[in-house]
């Protein structure tokens, strides 16, 4: 039995698959979400702490720290960052395969 895959990346997997684009944002949340949590910790900062500072509820800061709701907007992200002492950053950088040309 052969493999089609063999030789080619686990990006053109996703791309192939039609979900590199989701596993990418939900990567990218739970990436923020991985950090929160880690300067949390460095900060001695509880979620209820979180969320006073953030004005918001508990259960906000639970689906922010779980990384997978795609509901969650950017500004509470930056509050988030904030709120934990760091600034969020939000690149726009070219598609790997893209060229823009003025």
């Amino acid at each position: 039995m052969s493999n089609i895959h063999r030789g080619s990346s686990f990006e053109d997997f996703l791309i192939e698959a039609g979900i590199l684009e989701e596993v990418n944002e939900l990567a990218a949340r739970q990436i923020i979400a991985w950090r929160l949590k880690d300067q949390m910790e460095t900060n001695n900062i509880s979620k209820s702490e979180l969320a006073r500072r953030m004005k918001t509820s508990r259960s906000q800061v639970d689906r922010i720290l779980e990384g997978e709701d795609p509901g969650i907007r950017l500004d509470t992200l930056e509050r988030a960052a904030k709120a934990v002492g760091c600034e969020l950053r939000v690149e726009l950088l070219p598609e790997k395969s893209a060229s823009v040309s003025a």
